[in-house]
């Protein structure tokens, strides 16, 4: 009977995939939040901001800029690199 380890590398994959799937979800929630709390108003109300509705504005342009650099932090502070190869596991051949 072999013995089989658990792979450390799932471990980490499973935090990181963790971290994009919370990631995506604050993108969600910044986006409809701005979206639709802004743009529900009728069109004569609507703010702007560079020529845009401010509902867009905050929602698409400034949201995008924030989750860019949020991701740019979470990913130089909480990820690491793993390496592909599986090293000191011994393989059938």
């Amino acid at each position: 009977m072999k013995n089989y380890q658990i792979d450390p590398r799932y471990k980490v994959s499973n935090r990181e995939a963790l971290i994009g799937i919370g990631l995506a979800i604050i993108n969600f929630v910044w986006w409809y939040g701005f979206a639709y709390g802004l743009g529900g108003k009728p069109v004569e109300e609507y703010q702007f901001i560079f020529g845009l509705p401010a509902w867009f504005f905050y929602s698409c342009v400034l949201g995008f800029l924030v989750m860019s650099a949020v991701v740019f932090v979470v990913v130089r502070l909480f990820f690491t690199e793993v390496p592909f190869e599986s090293e000191g596991m011994e393989e059938d051949q």
